[in-house]
């Protein structure tokens, strides 16, 4: 009986292109994938990435948040490489990964509705990579436009762009040529209305050219609104009804009726224990006032105290009231101190407020550099930055985890704002790895990171170019569009607000910024405030704490840290210097005690606790990398007499021989009546033949010693 075979037709297979900056952004829909809620594949350029969106039908039972996934996979494959663990597959996300991860879910979270409790998942996998095409750009506009399309409820579309800054000249999404040169890496997320995300490092960038680069990115950005739109109005799914989480209103409306003046009492501290202790309290009255009545109420509990607290917050912050007292524009108490940890090579206590965090900087050679197994062009790290947000940091009561999405990306925030101010590594040959313990957390403790990873660098004698601190700005807006911003948010500031601005850098620029949003965006207004507060509150913080507490980097690393040497041989000398198996580095590192990395270009880094091992194996290295130059005076020792003349040895292992007609002006009979074993001659290098023998001259060299001394030009 013969197989019957029926081709396949994909009947809701459709294409949509735009130009996006040069270069072809496609979406196609309708070929793969049919039992996602939605799905898409991104091609931009030769980029491509496969994105998929879920949606579960009905809501998870029991929680009070909207359970959102998003993944960014990367294969190797897509850039034709093999994995290099063990197992020669794909593990973990590496941390550009996750960082691609929350690059999408922060912009698009604020946009579903607040009362959604069905799990989403967005998927993302990158399953081809042109270089001067961002996957992560590509990503996002393709997970904005399949949720548009979905049947899930969302006040979108969002779209992305990365903004460059090169030769002067602002650039949207930039090639791979251009990211090499350019000040500034950006991402921008935006509705067509309003800016979603800002992620951003830069290389010391003033304030106005960073607002000019966010505006041109938006005003583009908007054509891909109009792009996505376009798609929807084609294939667009109905929105589908959803269970609204439950709320008790009127229970609510009778405890906030009934204790408004005793709420507003137990929030009016700079002490988030003592709020926490009074606010507490206060549910106790309600359990006794409310619970006979009302014996479900402990199921509202948490979403009361947000709604009642955020009440409070936001009349008082229009006001002009903070919950502390304070003035919009004052920072809570600062401190700073370095040299807070014997024995590790630098640290620095950095405490704002409640917030406080202490960096420790650790330096190795340039073998500790962290190598990267992902799909983008970087392959080695030098400088590493790590953040841990313990639980008794903000006073809860379990045993830590590993590390979370939050701690990688408020580690990368603090790297991204420090890196630009890094020594080069001709300047200072160390791989450098900082780890921010967060020891208490009452806001913005990403900043305090920052600034408590300043003194440390500073404190480990790390030359950096400039003090970087950082700083949270806040916002609060009215049902009429009117809005405050506010400097230096507290936690519960940053829990009832709606924005979380936070910039880092130096007083020459910008390094870094991360905007969190709890709202559906921020006009250009609101951004230009915010970068403005921002940038006095820096100058402020560097001025009257950091600086007076160390004003420059230690004119030494630590005498606990590894001492650095770095020596240049001909790379054609590479081979000499590892020997056979590597016998003879290895010799060098026994004998010496210290260690060698030796770089392609012929760049050596020895490093040592030890200063004369570094010493004593940069002697050896010299020794084996020894040429005498033709034409030179050397000054070596006599080793070998033989009749026809004497060897002299110009550097260990390295002999020349001075012929007996060369040895003096006149005739020499006898080698002896010249010079003997042992005694110490200046000898000039005449010849090098082709065996490599080096041929000197005692008298030549004694004619240009008494020429050099007539003349008054120094012998070396």
């Amino acid at each position: 009986m013969s197989t019957i075979i029926k081709h396949k037709q994909f009947p809701k297979y459709r294409t949509w292109t735009m130009d996006l900056c040069g270069r072809p952004l496609t979406i196609e829909v309708g070929k793969t994938t049919e039992l996602a809620s939605a799905a898409a594949w991104v091609k931009y350029g030769d980029t491509t990435v496969h994105v998929a969106v879920t949606v579960s039908p009905r809501p998870r039972d029991g929680i009070d948040f909207f359970p959102l996934s998003v993944e960014f996979e990367e294969k190797l494959y897509a850039v034709g490489r093999i994995p290099g663990s063990f197992m020669r597959r794909e593990g973990r996300p590496s941390l550009p990964a996750v960082l691609a991860s929350r690059l999408i879910d922060r912009p698009m979270r604020p946009l579903f509705p607040y009362d959604f409790r069905n799990d989403v998942c967005i998927q993302c996998t990158v399953m081809s990579v042109d270089y001067d095409c961002s996957p992560e750009v590509a990503a996002m506009i393709g997970a904005s436009a399949c949720v548009s399309y979905s049947e899930i409820p969302f006040a979108g579309p969002i779209g992305c762009l990365e903004v460059g800054y090169c030769d002067g000249q602002i650039v949207l999404n930039p090639n791979q040529e251009q990211r090499k040169t350019s000040r500034m890496d950006v991402t921008v997320a935006a509705t067509r209305e309003k800016v979603v995300m800002i992620e951003a490092g830069a290389d010391e960038i003033p304030d106005e050219i960073m607002y000019a680069g966010i505006v041109k990115a938006h005003e583009e950005i908007r054509k891909q609104i109009d792009f996505i739109d376009q798609i929807v109005s084609e294939i667009g799914k109905p929105k589908m009804e959803y269970d609204h989480a439950q709320f008790n209103q009127e229970l609510f409306d009778k405890i906030v009726d009934e204790f408004m003046d005793e709420a507003k009492e137990a929030m009016d501290t700079d002490d988030k224990n003592v709020r926490e202790t009074r606010w507490n309290a206060m549910i106790d009255k309600w359990h006794e006032k409310y619970l006979e009545e009302y014996p479900d109420m402990d199921q509202y509990l948490e979403e009361f105290t947000y709604k009642f607290q955020k009440k409070i917050v936001k009349a008082w912050l229009l006001e002009g009231h903070r919950v502390d007292g304070r003035a919009k524009n004052e920072i809570r108490p600062l401190a700073a101190e370095v040299g807070v940890l014997p024995r590790v090579h630098g640290s620095g206590l950095f405490t704002r407020g409640q917030t406080q965090v202490l960096s420790v900087c650790t330096l190795n050679t340039l073998a500790a550099s962290q190598k990267l197994d992902t799909i983008w062009e970087e392959e080695e790290k030098r400088y590493m930055h790590h953040y841990n947000f313990p639980p008794y940091s903000v006073g809860e009561a379990r045993a830590p985890r590993s590390t979370n999405r939050r701690e990688y990306g408020h580690g990368a925030l603090a790297e991204r704002a420090l890196v630009p101010v890094l020594p080069s590594v001709e300047e200072f040959p160390y791989a450098i790895r900082v780890v921010s313990e967060v020891l208490s957390s009452n806001g913005s403790t990403s900043q305090g990171s920052i600034c408590g990873s300043t003194l440390a660098l500073m404190d480990a004698g790390v030359p950096i170019k400039a003090p970087v601190a950082g700083i949270s700005c806040g916002l609060i807006q009215d049902d009429n569009g009117g809005f405050t911003t506010f400097i230096d948010i507290q936690g519960v500031e940053d829990f009832h607000g709606e924005m979380d601005f936070k910039v880092a850098g130096t007083k020459a620029g910008i390094t870094a910024i991360q905007m969190d949003l709890k709202n559906d965006g921020l006009t250009h207004e609101i951004i230009k405030e915010a970068l403005d507060i921002t940038r006095d509150a820096r100058f402020a913080i560097l001025d009257e704490i950091m600086l007076p507490c160390i004003s420059a980097p230690r004119a030494e690393v630590s005498k606990y840290a590894p001492k650095m040497i770095t020596v240049k041989i001909d790379p054609d000398k590479i081979r000499e210097v590892i020997g056979k198996g590597g016998s003879v580095i290895q010799k060098i590192t026994a004998e010496s005690g210290a260690q060698i990395d030796i770089e392609d270009d012929g760049t050596i880094h020895i490093a040592s606790p030890n200063a004369e091992a570094c010493d004593a194996a940069k002697k050896m290295i010299e020794t084996i990398v020894f040429v005498p130059q033709v034409g030179e005076l050397y000054y070596g020792k006599v080793v070998r007499i033989l009749q026809f003349g004497a060897f002299v040895e110009l550097a260990p292992g390295k002999d020349g021989m001075v012929h007996i007609s060369k040895l003096a002006e006149h005739r020499v009979d006898k080698v002896e009546d010249v010079v003997n074993i042992g005694d110490m001659i200046w000898v000039k290098v005449t010849e090098i033949d082709d065996k490599g023998r080096v041929n000197l001259s005692y008298k030549d060299a004694l004619r240009e010693i008494r020429a050099r001394k007539e003349s008054g030009e120094p012998i070396k």
